[in-house]
C-alpha cells in the first residue's frame, strides 16, 4: 500500500493507493464522526463500510446528473436524514460522483467532512485528488463549485478490475496529461505505482497552489477544448477521450502560435496513440459552439485562454485569437 500526503494550505490528508485500499476506510474518517452518508450510483458494483452507522444516498447516472438538482436533493436528503456537521460524506464512485459528492459536503452545514473512494481510473488519477468539486450548468463544466479538501481518499486499484474497456481507457486519456507534465515512464509503471506517481504529481501541484490562482491551472492541459466538447453535446465522448482531443489540439495550436514544433506535435500523438486514444474531432462537430464554449471557460479571464506548451514548458496563455483557435480545430477534422 502506497501513502502520498497532499500537503493543502487548508490541511493535510492521505491517499492510500493499493489493492484493497477501500477496506481502510474506517481507519481514515474523521475522528467523532458518528453517521457516514454514502453518495454512490446503482451502477458502482464496490460497497464501503465505515464502520459506523452509514445510509446510502443514490444519485442518477450520467452528466446530466452533474448538476445543482442533484445537490438540491442530496442536501435534502442529507438533512431528513439528521446528518451533521459532526458526521462524514462519502463519495464511492466515478469523477462525477466525487464530484457531486464533494460539492454538497462543502455547501451542507456549510461544510461536512468528506472522504473519496474512487473507483474509476480517472477518478483515482485526477478527480478525486486535490479538493475541486464542482457542477455543470447548461453554459459550461463546472462553473459552479467549490474548493473543499478531502479528510482522505483511498484508491483502491481492485476497484479497475470491473470497468469497462473504453472506462479504463478513458481513464488513460487522464493519466496521458501527466506525462506532459513531466511525469516520467507511466506507461511502463505496475497500474499501482502509475497512479501513485499520478496522485504524486498532483499532491505537488495542489500543496502549491491550492485554488488555482496560478501554477495549478495547468493541471488543465488538454481541458479547455475537452470541457467545451463535453458542454455542447451529443458527441459520443467519455471525460478522457475528450481530453486525449484537447491534448492534441493543445499542442497544434501551440505550434501554430511558433511556442513549439512539428516533433513535439508528433511527440504528443505517440504518446496518445500509445493509449489508442481518438485522433480526431468528431464528425458533426460544431466549430462556432465550441468556440463560444471555449470562451466561457473559468480560466478565461483575458478572452480565449488555454494552457499550452512552449520553451519553458506549459504556461497558461491569454488572448488567443480567435481565427487561430478556428484554424487548429479545422486540423483534427476527420
Amino acid at each position: 500500500m502506497k501513502e502520498i500526503t497532499v500537503d493543502a494550505p487548508g490541511g493535510a490528508y492521505p491517499v492510500l493507493v493499493g489493492a484493497g485500499a477501500r477496506h481502510r476506510l474506517a481507519e481514515v474518517l474523521p475522528a467523532g464522526a458518528g453517521r457516514a452518508a454514502v453518495v454512490t450510483q446503482r451502477s458502482i458494483p464496490w460497497a464501503v463500510d465505515a464502520g459506523i452507522d452509514q445510509e446510502v444516498f443514490v444519485i442518477d447516472e450520467g452528466e446530466q446528473a452533474k448538476d445543482l438538482g442533484s445537490v438540491e436533493k442530496l442536501c435534502r436528503a442529507f438533512s431528513r436524514w439528521g446528518l451533521t456537521r459532526a458526521d462524514v460524506v462519502i463519495g464511492a464512485g466515478g469523477g462525477m460522483v466525487t464530484d457531486v459528492a464533494g460539492f454538497a459536503a462543502a455547501v451542507y452545514h456549510r461544510g461536512v467532512a468528506v472522504v473519496h473512494v474512487p473507483t474509476t481510473l480517472l477518478g483515482q488519477v485526477d478527480a478525486a485528488i486535490g479538493g475541486k468539486t464542482g457542477v455543470n450548468l447548461p453554459e459550461g463544466k463546472n462553473l459552479v463549485g467549490a474548493f473543499w479538501q478531502p479528510a482522505a481518499v483511498l484508491c483502491d486499484v481492485e476497484t479497475l478490475e470491473t470497468l469497462p474497456p473504453r472506462e479504463y481507457r478513458s481513464g488513460l486519456g487522464e493519466m496521458a496529461k501527466y506525462a506532459f507534465l513531466g511525469v516520467e515512464g507511466l506507461s511502463d509503471l505496475p497500474l499501482d505505482e502509475a497512479v501513485a506517481a499520478c496522485v504524486t504529481c498532483k499532491a505537488g501541484y495542489v500543496a502549491a497552489d491550492e485554488r488555482e490562482a496560478g501554477r495549478r491551472a495547468l493541471l488543465n492541459y488538454g481541458h479547455t477544448l475537452a470541457h467545451a466538447l463535453e458542454t455542447v453535446g451529443g458527441y459520443d465522448l467519455r471525460h478522457g477521450e475528450a481530453v486525449a482531443i484537447g491534448l492534441r489540439f493543445a499542442a497544434r495550436l501551440a505550434r501554430r502560435l511558433g511556442r513549439i514544433d512539428d516533433a513535439s506535435v508528433a511527440g504528443h500523438d505517440a504518446l496518445l496513440d500509445g493509449y489508442d486514444l481518438p485522433r480526431r474531432l468528431p464528425a458533426d462537430a460544431d466549430g462556432e459552439a465550441l468556440l463560444t464554449a471555449m470562451s466561457r471557460d473559468k480560466k478565461a479571464v483575458t478572452g480565449l485562454t488555454f494552457v499550452l506548451a512552449g520553451r519553458r514548458g506549459l504556461e497558461v496563455v491569454g488572448d488567443v485569437a480567435p481565427a487561430a483557435v478556428a484554424a487548429t480545430l479545422e486540423e483534427l477534422r476527420p
